[in-house]
């Protein structure tokens, strides 16, 4: 009898042991699985949310180049006066004493079929939209723009395209390009600091003859003059050109496939050897090759520059 009730006793107590433990095992399984219906729901968000996208990658070797821009990528004044030399153009030139920047990506076999020159002498940022739109249609890897110079260049310096102007376009250009060529990267070349290529050719009796021509009269007008009317005139045009580079800079900075070059250009010291001989003013070969020079650093480097 003993041994029955003690035996009744044992049983109970191991299936009380038993319930206890069912109940401990569905409460664990169900923190850890999410055993709610809210948990199985959050669950099934979180697989079916997708990952973000990750940030596009600079290639640092494109295999297709479209140019865009003025007068310099044209290569205006770099072989004969007064007239375009796209074979001496910084961008994509065939010039082998320039070596171009395509050329430098693509090789000098593969160069003229895969690059496009649709720069036009005389361009100003208001024709930029059209060029990007000529430019999207090749399906370039890479777009070189450089723009500006006849923004401040004008008759006289209050007729320069006032900065909303000039932001407004640039920004049209870039969505112009994004509509047919998303994955299309920019290069961006800064503006140059007209004072410092006044400064560099003021000196050369023929040169300022020249310019009496009409070029670039905003900057160049009366060369010899330094009188505080001159010397203002001068520093209100380099202000401008200063405010278009800081445009470009920041409107390029929006898009996660533009390059600006950090101020390259316009900081380069133009040296009279690197003027064109006609007008000394235009980069002549020797000035396109260090352009070539600069793009290529830029566009080969794995991070923008600071």
């Amino acid at each position: 009898m003993r041994t029955t009730t003690e035996r009744r006793r044992a049983r109970r107590a191991f299936a009380g042991a038993a319930a206890a433990a069912v109940v401990l095992v569905g409460a664990v399984t169900g923190c850890q699985s999410g055993g709610s219906a809210a948990g199985g729901e959050q669950g099934a968000q979180s697989a079916a949310r997708p990952s973000p996208s990750p940030t596009p990658r600079w290639n640092t070797s494109p295999a297709s180049i479209a140019a865009v821009g003025d007068s310099i990528t044209r290569g205006f004044d770099a072989c004969s006066v007064l007239a375009d030399c796209p074979e001496a153009s910084w961008a994509t030139g065939d010039d082998p004493e320039v070596h171009s920047l395509a050329s430098r990506l693509l090789g000098t076999t593969e160069a003229p079929s895969r690059s496009w020159n649709l720069a036009a002498t005389g361009s100003r940022m208001a024709d930029l939209p059209a060029q990007l739109s000529a430019a999207a249609g090749h399906r370039p890897d890479l777009v070189t723009v450089m723009v500006g110079s006849n923004d401040a260049c004008r008759p006289t310096a209050s007729a320069m395209t006032p900065v909303a102007e000039f932001r407004a376009d640039f920004e049209k250009g870039l969505a112009e390009l994004r509509k047919t060529a998303p994955k299309a990267q920019v290069y961006v070349s800064s503006v140059p600091d007209l004072l410092r290529l006044w400064e560099t050719g003021k000196d050369s009796p023929l040169g300022r003859q020249i310019w009496k021509l009409g070029i670039c009269p905003s900057m160049l007008a009366d060369a010899e003059s330094v009188k505080p009317a001159a010397v203002a005139r001068r520093e209100q045009v380099r202000a401008r050109v200063v405010a278009y580079n800081e445009i470009l800079r920041e409107v390029c900075a929006k898009d996660t496939l533009c390059r600006w070059d950090g101020g390259a250009v316009f900081q380069y010291p133009f040296s009279v050897e690197q003027l064109s001989r006609w007008d000394w003013f235009h980069p002549g070969k020797n000035g396109q090759a260090r352009l070539a020079e600069l793009a290529h650093r830029q566009v080969t480097a794995v991070e923008p520059p600071i």
